[in-house]
């Protein structure tokens, strides 16, 4: 490629023409399948227009003041989307911690746990909320049938507003723990075990090496796994669409699953578009905030 290139040039600029040429491929899919879209989603929020129709009128900040301040379904929605993330992102760390800190040192079989708590990640979204809704159910599921051989009669798990979204956190997380528990044990196996051994010359507990070594070590990656899980959480979409449709009575209703909603079976999409940019903005927030709490900790 160097040589194909005009030889009048000076050895740096034509190194810049191979450089960008060789980057081009990534930087135009990321120009038409990102930053087109994005700009698109923010000009559409600016609009009243309908999808069927295709008939769009410029409304600049209406569609946002609508969803802030005069639909009270956006914060219920917005509400059940923190919830979510609230009860998903701590209960997936540490359970993704406890299981990396469980098998991450060699022992027969390891590879046989690890596959299998890992597995969920990689098996189809449809597959798994299909087979825990068969699961859930309230007289023939497996999980009541089991409570009730220790006397517990077990609710309506999807159907109950009280339930249905503990029910979809927990499912959701068995479903994606895996990768941070991949992500844990990677971590862990790069920490020098001299540091436990002189600890423990020293007279420390397995909990004092935890909180003094092992801990403040994997805080990189600690990092990197909550803005992954934090993230993921807010957008969940097939998670709820397969297993509640938002229900029951909007109790499990996430902002994805109601941006989805708005769009393509209301049509209404200037104000489905408002939805995304409020969610854009709330993960991008979330993200900045994480990482700055970080920061001052160091």
């Amino acid at each position: 490629m160097m040589s194909a290139l005009r030889p009048g040039l000076t050895l740096r600029t034509r190194e810049a023409i191979a450089g960008w040429l060789f980057v081009s491929p990534i930087l135009t899919g990321f120009l038409i399948f990102f930053v087109g879209p994005l700009i698109a989603v923010f000009y559409y929020s600016t609009t009243e227009w309908n999808l069927l129709s295709q008939q769009s009128r410029f409304v600049g900040m209406e569609n946002y003041v609508d969803a802030l301040t005069r639909n009270d379904t956006f914060w219920h929605v917005l509400g059940n989307s923190l919830v979510f993330a609230a009860g998903l992102v701590p209960l997936n760390m540490a359970l993704a911690l406890g299981l990396a800190i469980a098998l991450s040192r060699p022992f027969r079989g390891v590879v046989i746990f690890r596959t299998m708590f890992f597995a969920p990640v990689i098996t189809s979204a449809v597959a798994w909320a299909i087979i825990w809704t068969f699961l859930l159910q309230h007289e023939s599921g497996a999980v009541n049938q089991a409570l009730s051989v220790i006397g517990i009669d077990g609710p309506n798990w999807l159907h109950e507003p009280r339930w249905a979204m503990a029910s979809v956190i927990v499912t959701r997380v068995l479903k994606t723990v895996g990768l941070n528990m991949i992500l844990y044990i990677a971590a862990l196996q790069s920490i020098p075990r001299d540091y436990e051994e002189a600890a423990r010359l020293e007279g420390a507990t397995s909990w004092d090496i935890f909180r003094r070594i092992t801990w403040p070590l994997l805080a990189p990656t600690t990092l990197v796994i909550m803005v992954i899980t934090v993230v993921g959480s807010l957008k969940v979409f097939d998670h709820i669409y397969l297993m509640t449709g938002g229900g029951p009575q909007n109790a499990t209703l996430v902002l994805a699953f109601y941006i989805y909603e708005q769009g393509f079976k209301f049509f209404n999409t200037g104000y489905a578009s408002a939805l995304a940019v409020v969610l854009f903005v709330l993960i991008l927030a979330l993200t900045i905030l994480q990482m700055l709490l970080k920061a001052v900790r160091k």
